[in-house]
């Protein structure tokens, strides 16, 4: 797959997120607690994802591997589950984009600092005053976008 391709997989990616903040959000609405929206979206997740393992997986997956790996490498399910958790109850309280802003500003911040010093074993790239002002003008460009007050309303 070319680099092209990545791109456009990366921004489908992000483009979903505030797509499930919304619907998660109103399927606890639906379920009278956020916390079974969590619940289905992550055993609908499993679903899917049991499957495409089955059918694309290349090797089985033997408890062996599961005892090899370090407990830092599980980290991801806490995050993953933290995250979706935060969407579904904040995104119906404080709206999509500022969740979205506050959650992309984050992910900036962090990801440079990971780049930088290579934690968890990323690759190594440094922290130059070009990259630094890009990552200032992405945030920049994200609250700038989120400055103009509006009355909330609802769909609902």
């Amino acid at each position: 797959m070319d680099e092209g391709r990545y791109l456009i997989w990366a921004a489908l990616a992000g483009a979903f997120i505030p797509v499930m903040a919304v619907v998660n959000g109103k399927l606890g609405r639906s379920l009278g607690d956020p916390l079974y929206a969590v619940l289905i979206l992550f055993a609908i997740a499993f679903l899917v994802f049991s499957v495409a393992a089955f059918i694309w997986g290349r090797v089985p997956l033997h408890l062996s591997a599961l005892q090899a790996a370090e407990p830092v490498h599980f980290i991801g399910g806490l995050i993953v589950g933290f995250y979706v958790l935060s969407a579904t109850l904040l995104a119906p309280r404080m709206g999509v984009a500022h969740f979205i802003m506050m959650a992309v500003s984050a992910q900036m911040m962090s990801s440079v600092v990971i780049d930088h010093w290579g934690l968890f074993g990323a690759a190594v790239r440094p922290l130059t005053l070009t990259r630094l002002v890009g990552v200032v003008i992405l945030i920049a460009g994200v609250v700038v976008i989120q400055m103009a007050e509006t009355t909330p309303t609802s769909s609902d």
